[in-house]
């Protein structure tokens, strides 16, 4: 341009410039030379650029106190650290991998799959289930965790709690607590473990001539309380608890390594604490946001729903003999006995034990 040979419009076509742009190099060139085609901040340190003392604290808080923790959730510990580091998962992710620090889980490409659509209301339908897993790291016995979560919004229910087995008891305490805190729900979501459903082939004598099997005792609280059973037939048909369970088998664990939980007991005091902060971060509001939680009928004794129910036979000397246990009847009125009642016999949660004939106790 500065030889004649060359118009500004077309040296911008040739650069695939602006004029404007083209017309600031060719006054800075004149300016500067050469060095004005440089960015001026060429050379410079970026003010948004990490300290090197921030970046050793990261990698040393990571390879230490937040060992194994995955990068969105130590970016999360990071905020709550004295003095706090709020710095973005990107940028954490990048001081980590160039520390030498690897993911704690490969990333994969995503499979594409057709997702149930959720529920609109919560307490629609829930979703439960137990995972066995390893929970302590080796610090304690294996442990399993029975669980629910909302459909609609994905929230973590009250009553989750650790037990040695997947067991009727843990099930009955989870919908115990479910229903005192939230409401009975419409339905429950379920793979076909045989606390939830009968997977036996031994019918009674009464069983065939109804032509159907007694539920399970889990099953005879979801009847009594109106709730539907929804039996999933593999575990990808139920992919939402699913889901929970690889997050909370990691971040889960991962709190429980930090604050160092041996037990069962302390392993279910990290979970509740752990709780409200996952409902934080993983539930999301339903599309509508009525709940459509039913009330408990009046005159429902959820302690008697959510237990062991048997039926046995009063002997003449007023006690149930059941499960080789001898259970005294206290006389009547006016000393009256109940032999030859047939009565029903109830061991509650706290494994006490009632016995009712009809609806009294």
């Amino acid at each position: 341009m500065g030889a004649g040979k060359l118009t500004l419009q077309e040296a911008a076509r040739v650069l695939r410039l602006s004029v404007r742009q083209v017309r600031r190099i060719r006054r800075a060139v004149e300016r500067a030379g050469r060095a004005g085609l440089c960015h001026g901040n060429a050379g410079q340190v970026p003010v948004n650029k990490l300290r090197a003392a921030v970046r050793t604290r990261i990698l040393r808080l990571r390879r230490t106190k937040y060992r194994d923790f995955n990068d969105a959730h130590f970016t999360e510990k990071l905020a709550e650290e004295q003095p706090p580091l709020r710095i973005s998962v990107r940028t954490v992710r990048r001081v980590l991998r160039a520390g030498g620090v690897p993911a704690v889980r490969r990333r994969r490409p995503p499979k594409h799959r057709r997702r149930r659509d959720r529920k609109a209301q919560a307490g629609l339908m829930l979703l439960w289930d137990g995972s066995r897993h390893d929970w302590l790291e080796g610090r304690g016995p294996w442990l399993c965790l029975i669980a629910a979560i909302d459909d609609a919004s994905g929230e973590l229910l009250a009553g989750g709690h650790f037990v040695d087995q997947e067991c009727a008891a843990g099930y009955l305490r989870v919908l115990r607590a479910v229903v005192a805190a939230h409401g009975v729900p419409w339905s429950i979501y379920m793979d076909q473990h045989g606390a939830l459903q009968r997977n036996d082939d031994h019918w009674t004598p009464a069983e065939e001539l109804r032509g159907k099997q007694d539920p399970t005792q889990v099953g005879q609280a979801l009847e009594a309380l109106a709730i539907e059973a929804i039996y999933a037939l593999s575990p990808q048909a139920k992919g939402r608890v699913e889901r929970l369970w690889g997050t909370l088998q990691d971040r889960l664990v991962s709190e429980l390594r930090l604050a160092g939980a041996r037990t069962i007991a302390e392993a279910n005091t990290i979970l509740e604490r752990h709780r409200p902060v996952h409902n934080r971060r993983f539930a999301i509001p339903p599309q509508d946001t009525t709940p459509a939680w039913r009330p408990l009928r009046r005159g429902v004794d959820l302690d008697r729903v959510c237990s062991f129910r048997y039926e046995a036979t009063v002997l003449n000397d007023n006690t149930i003999h059941l499960a080789g246990m001898v259970l005294d009847i206290p006389p009547g009125p006016r000393g009256r006995s109940y032999r030859d009642k047939r009565v029903e016999v109830r061991q509650l949660l706290d494994r006490s034990w009632r016995v009712y004939l009809g609806d009294g106790v």
